[in-house]
């Protein structure tokens, strides 16, 4: 890949600091169906709802399009950073 991963997870991180959303981690593989996957794991303190990950792909998808990553189609997969069960 031309870009690295870093270099787009910092460009992500200062573009959602002023929202306090956190990214927690950012990968890009092929999965199981053969498709390129561009995942952005999103966190924030007391947790992260679904509102707030939709608010946060409308930011990411244009920063993304414009860092231009990789020739390759991927599918952009933006997630909240998994919790354990606060009740174990």
């Amino acid at each position: 890949m031309p870009k690295s991963l870093e270099g787009l997870k910092k460009i992500i991180s200062d573009t959602l600091k002023k929202d306090e959303i956190i990214v927690d981690e950012i990968s890009y593989e092929k999965n199981s169906g053969n498709y390129n996957v561009l995942s952005v794991v999103l966190d924030k303190v007391g947790g992260i709802d679904l509102d707030t990950i939709v608010y946060a792909t409308n930011i990411i998808n244009p920063i993304v399009d414009k860092y231009d990553l990789t020739e390759d189609s991927y599918i952009l997969d933006v997630v909240s950073k998994e919790r354990g069960n606060e009740n174990e």
